[in-house]
């Protein structure tokens, strides 16, 4: 029987004058913030009676968000109405966004689609992968179906790809520093299984890394370090084995600082295993911590040097990067993680988001009385729209009139 090659998936020029000149004005249209652009341009600073805002000087919107988005409406501009264009999951960890997403009748089915969702889709229906990338696995299964693939993936991410499937052509394991249940560091992860004879471990907190460190120096009990590790490691992944030889990566979005700690007590560990002679030959690691989620934590890094009385940290509750904006201020101040304005009930009021009981939680009395200061960012996929809503909704609780600050020379 003659085998017949697999078709190469057809490649789509979105980036066309016609169409992207569309998209950037529907995009500016949705996402724009012409409060946000004057604090820009008066140093990111509100005075307003008795009400002082401060913004951090990087926040919102990164490149690689705004490519994504930009190529989701390409994908809507490029196509008839009634063509089919599938979303895997979410565009980015926005809920706002992503419901402008779901008003361009762009259908969402899940990052990892089942076979019911696979036999939804037809050849040449249009797929759009977030910008976190997707599985091997998921790709391949729509590159075989015959879909027109929008790859919105961050560059970012993909630079991540490439140095683990090299850990994996080299028969080193990866242990990849971040939450193995997001959507990129599964993506991150599958790369290590596809392109070699490599594996790989997820480690999310140092409490796992010491863990890991131990193992590696002291041996131990395998089934227990499998139970404690379950669903973070590599189908056949064997402690015993696989962690002779490690590269470390990360999940773009983390923080730096615990990025280079994970490094840092590998590294001590695999030094004090073989010796630092012979280090090179079990251990590599390289910097991947994307340059917009590094620019925003250095940012709030100096606001919170200034005199602040609270920190409002605006985005999605499943945004990696935002939960760890929020979570830098919690250890210095009074910090409140919200999805919206909509969440500051009132002065006496607000519904914001505990990442540590992963559940939202109201606080009374939040917002102090008289002379007060506010800090504000957000995560690298918040629209600077969202952030305006906010700083609008704190100047109404105050009584002050926005359009009358922005009158002002």
């Amino acid at each position: 029987m003659e085998t017949v090659a697999p078709v190469a998936p057809k490649k789509l020029n979105l980036r066309r004058p016609d169409i992207m000149e569309a998209v950037q004005a529907q995009v500016l249209s949705h996402y724009r913030s012409e409060l946000v652009e004057h604090l820009r341009a008066h140093g990111h600073v509100l005075h307003a009676d008795n009400l002082t805002i401060r913004l951090a000087k990087e926040f919102g919107f990164c490149y690689g968000v705004e490519r994504a988005i930009d190529l989701a409406y390409a994908a809507r501009k490029s196509f008839p109405p009634d063509k089919p264009i599938f979303l895997l999951g979410e565009i980015i960890h926005n809920p706002e966004v992503n419901d402008q997403i779901r008003n361009l009748g762009i259908h969402t089915i899940s990052n990892k689609p089942n076979d019911q969702e696979m036999a939804r889709l037809n050849r040449e229906d249009v797929v759009i992968i977030p910008a976190f990338g997707t599985e091997v696995g998921t790709r391949q299964k729509l590159e075989e179906k015959g879909c027109l693939l929008v790859d919105t993936t961050c560059g970012d991410v993909m630079s991540v790809w490439k140095r683990v499937r090299q850990y994996s052509r080299d028969q080193v394991t990866s242990i990849i520093h971040g939450k193995a249940w997001h959507e990129e560091t599964k993506a991150t992860s599958s790369q290590a299984r596809a392109y070699g004879g490599g594996h790989y471990l997820v480690v999310f907190t140092l409490a796992d890394t010491d863990y890991v460190c131990d193992y590696i120096v002291n041996g131990g009990d395998k089934a227990r370090f499998l139970n404690r590790f379950k669903g973070s490691y590599s189908e056949g992944f064997d402690p015993d084995l696989h962690l002779e030889a490690v590269g470390v990566a990360n999940q773009t979005t983390m923080l730096r600082g615990e990025t280079e700690e994970v490094q840092r007590r590998l590294r001590a560990a695999m030094s004090k295993k073989y010796g630092e002679a012979e280090l090179d030959k079990h251990f590599r690691f390289f910097d991947t911590i994307c340059g917009a989620t590094q620019d925003r934590q250095d940012a709030l890094e100096k606001l919170l040097r200034e005199p602040l009385d609270l920190l409002l940290v605006i985005g999605g509750y499943n945004s990696s990067n935002t939960s760890h904006l929020a979570e830098m201020g919690e250890g210095k101040l009074p910090t409140f993680f919200i999805k919206n304005a909509a969440k500051m009930v009132s002065e006496k009021l607000i519904k914001h988001y505990n990442q540590h009981d992963q559940k939202e939680v109201e606080t009374r009395d939040w917002l102090p009385a008289g002379k007060t200061t506010v800090g504000i960012t957000a995560g690298a996929s918040c629209p600077n729209n969202l952030i305006e809503d906010v700083i609008r909704r704190l100047c109404e609780l105050r009584g002050i009139s926005v359009q009358a600050l922005l009158a002002k020379p």
